[in-house]
């Protein structure tokens, strides 16, 4: 689907093309395309950006999931994508993806743009849980930025007892409550 706000290498323009148009700027680069420099950056922009990238068969998770609801400004060097589909999938081979072969329940999926991205719920919860800095600062930042969210992400983890490494993801966002 060509967008009027998004380019893609090799839709309208090749990558020489639009880098040119990057350099004379008049566009912006974003997720596996590009965008206008003087468009706003919305979830929709960034989530459609996402889309070569994670198709049908993967979702968007962490810190790329962050980055499409807004819980973080700059886009992640590296996007995480987690399988989607019931079946197991080749992993991707793009050096700028860390992929997760573990389905994603439907239930904490949202579609964006066509996209298939973790709820801001469940990507609160996983980079509360993750045992990397960048994920916990984003996870705190986040939670403290947005108390509703702070808020579905602790209903998530009560309705989830279970969930691997839940206990951190509460003990971070519990903090977070209590500041």
């Amino acid at each position: 689907m060509v967008s009027p706000f998004l380019y893609f290498p090799g839709e309208r323009l090749s990558l020489a093309e639009l880098t040119a148009a990057c350099l004379d700027g008049l566009l912006a680069p974003i997720g596996e395309g590009f965008m206008p420099a003087d468009a706003v950056e919305t979830a929709w922009m960034r989530a459609r950006s996402l889309a070569p990238l994670v198709g049908d068969r993967w979702a968007a998770v962490r810190v790329s999931a962050a980055w499409v609801h807004g819980g973080i400004d700059a886009e992640p060097l590296r996007h995480h994508v987690q399988r989607a589909a019931a079946e197991r999938l080749r992993p991707l081979r793009e050096l700028s993806v860390i992929a997760h072969d573990v389905r994603i329940p439907t239930d904490d999926l949202v579609t964006i743009a066509g996209v298939r991205v973790s709820s801001p719920a469940r990507t609160l919860v996983d980079l509360a849980r993750s045992p990397d800095a960048v994920d916990l600062d984003v996870a705190r930042s986040w939670a403290h930025a947005a108390p509703d969210a702070l808020a579905e992400a602790r209903a998530w983890l009560a309705r989830h007892p279970r969930y691997p490494y839940g206990r951190r993801a509460g003990d971070v966002l519990g903090a977070v409550a209590t500041e």
